[in-house]
């Protein structure tokens, strides 16, 4: 079975993979120069998101939807496991949001052309300069109109599927805002894609994606922020599969 879904990957995922990709990118860069950047900024990547994970064939499960208020924006914090854990929470979170992520990827061919023409919230840490630009432009998303941040804290894939620490920016984002953090918990997606050098295809394997209980601000300040960090890694940590469960440091942080 697993060289009939490398040779299925070769002939059908991969190729979609890549013509979905390109589409994608195409309609977000022509839907949001001409229209409603809200819409084509988030919409057409959920579909894009949603379509690999099924073509891919894996099985997809949410837990904790209806701990989400409508019209509420949130910090999203959660932990990163691999490739996929992009396509399971875009696919599936089900909410309007920007992400948070490493300026490099904005050089990715279609993928970062999308991400620039949709607003996604690049984070560049080359200076105090541009680190204040990241979070000058996390607030203007968060203030204006029902959309949220979703932000990988660990800032970096692990290596072994177990959780690094989480670094404070998005709480204190977060607190300076008075917003409510949700953690959420990814499960399979170290299984499916895990960050090594030889590993070319992906491996079959459901993924789970759990929506914890919002964290609410009990005030603002350093005690707020580490308060709901601390809360929210354990949040994260305590629905992680029992094989991963565990601090285990990750060099690339």
């Amino acid at each position: 079975m697993k060289y009939l879904y490398r040779i299925y990957q070769i002939l059908v995922a991969l190729p979609v993979t890549v013509l979905m990709t390109i589409w994608t990118a195409f309609l977000v860069g022509v839907g949001c120069t001409l229209g409603n950047g809200h819409y084509w900024g988030y919409y057409p990547g959920r579909w894009w998101a949603k379509v690999i994970a099924r073509i891919f064939l894996l099985p997809v499960t949410i837990e904790g939807r209806e701990h989400l208020e409508p019209n509420q924006s949130y910090v999203f914090v959660a932990n990163h496991q691999g490739a996929f854990d992009i396509f399971l929470i875009y696919g599936f979170l089900g909410r309007n949001f920007k992400w948070m992520m490493k300026y490099q990827l904005g050089r990715i061919p279609f993928v970062g052309y999308a991400c620039r023409k949709s607003h996604q919230i690049f984070v560049d840490k080359r200076g105090p300069s541009h680190v204040k630009a990241t979070y000058d432009k996390a607030r203007e998303t968060l203030q204006h109109g029902n959309c949220s941040v979703v932000v990988f804290p660990e800032g970096a894939r692990s290596f072994t599927g177990h959780m690094g620490k989480f670094k404070k920016g998005a709480f204190a984002l977060a607190d300076e805002l008075q917003l409510p953090v949700v953690p959420l918990t990814i499960n399979g997606s170290f299984n499916v894609m895990p960050r090594m050098k030889d590993c070319h295809f992906a491996t079959w394997h459901p993924l789970k994606l759990t929506i914890h209980q919002p964290i609410y601000p009990i005030g603002q300040g350093c005690q707020n922020i580490q308060a709901t960090m601390h809360q929210a890694y354990d949040s994260v940590m305590s629905s992680l599969t029992p094989e991963y469960q565990g601090y285990v440091e990750n060099p690339d942080q």
